[in-house]
C-alpha cells in the first residue's frame, strides 16, 4: 500500500468519524504498527501546514482528531451552530481548572475547595460538555467522579493533563486556606537576598579592580637641557 494511499485512509477515517481516533483504532484498520501510523500522520500534518489548509490534526491523550484551525473560529461558528457561544463565567473556570487538575474529583471536594455551592456551575460545565461523570468514588454515599473530557483539551489547545501549565506553590494556614501574603513576602525576601548577592559580587569585583590598578599622578616632564 503506498504512502500516499495509507494517508488517504487516515484521513478519511478521521474526517467521517469526527472525534478522536486511538491509535490502536488506527493501527488495526490499515493493519500496521504505531510507529509507522504515527509517521504517517506526521507527513500528513506537514502536507496541511505546507498548503497552508484550513484544517489540521491534534493529538487528543492518545488518539488523534480532525479539526478546522482556531484562527479561523469566528468564519465557521455562525454558519455551523446559530446558538449563542458558549460563556464561561470565572465561576465555571474556577471549576474547571479544580477538575482538570483533580481527575476523579466528587463535587463536595469541588465544593470544599471553593467554599460555595457548585451544583449549577457543575451542570453548565457538563452541558458544554466540559467535564463527565468517571464513576463513583468508594466513599460514603458513593458520590459521582469527574474528570474534563476531550473536548476540554480541543478548546483549551492541550493533548493531555502533561501539558497544563504547572500550578504556582501556596501554603495553607491552620484552617487549610491558602495563605498569599506568605507566599508573596517569602518570595520578596528571596528576591532581596538574591540582590545582596549580586552587590557583594560586584563589590568584590570592584575591589579586586582597584587593587589591581596603579594610581595615576599629573605630572609635568621637563626636558633636559643640552
Amino acid at each position: 500500500m503506498e504512502i500516499e494511499n495509507k494517508k488517504a485512509i487516515i484521513e478519511a477515517i478521521l474526517f467521517a468519524c469526527g472525534r478522536e481516533v486511538r491509535i490502536n483504532e488506527l493501527m488495526s484498520a490499515l493493519e500496521l504498527r504505531g510507529e509507522d501510523v504515527l509517521n504517517i500522520i506526521e507527513s500528513l500534518k506537514a502536507d496541511y501546514e505546507m498548503n497552508n489548509r484550513g484544517i489540521e490534526i491534534i493529538k487528543v491523550n492518545d488518539g488523534f482528531q480532525l479539526t478546522t484551525k482556531k484562527e479561523y473560529y469566528e468564519y465557521i461558528y455562525p454558519i455551523f451552530d446559530k446558538r449563542s457561544k458558549p460563556n464561561l463565567t470565572n465561576a465555571a473556570l474556577e471549576t474547571l481548572s479544580i477538575v482538570a487538575y483533580n481527575p476523579k474529583i466528587t463535587r463536595p471536594e469541588i465544593e470544599a475547595i471553593r467554599g460555595v455551592n457548585s451544583d449549577g456551575t457543575m451542570y453548565k460545565l457538563l452541558e458544554y460538555n466540559l467535564i463527565e461523570a468517571v464513576g463513583k468514588a468508594d466513599a460514603p454515599g458513593r458520590p459521582t467522579m469527574y474528570e474534563v473530557t476531550p473536548d476540554f483539551y480541543r478548546m483549551f489547545g492541550f493533548s493531555n493533563m502533561e501539558e497544563l501549565p504547572e500550578l504556582p506553590k501556596y501554603k495553607l494556614d491552620e484552617n487549610q486556606q491558602i495563605v498569599i501574603d506568605e507566599i508573596i513576602e517569602e518570595n520578596k525576601e528571596q528576591e532581596e537576598t538574591k540582590k545582596e548577592k549580586n552587590q557583594d559580587i560586584d563589590n568584590q569585583e570592584n575591589n579586586v579592580g582597584a587593587r589591581g590598578t596603579v594610581p595615576r599622578t599629573n605630572r609635568t616632564i621637563t626636558p633636559k637641557s643640552k
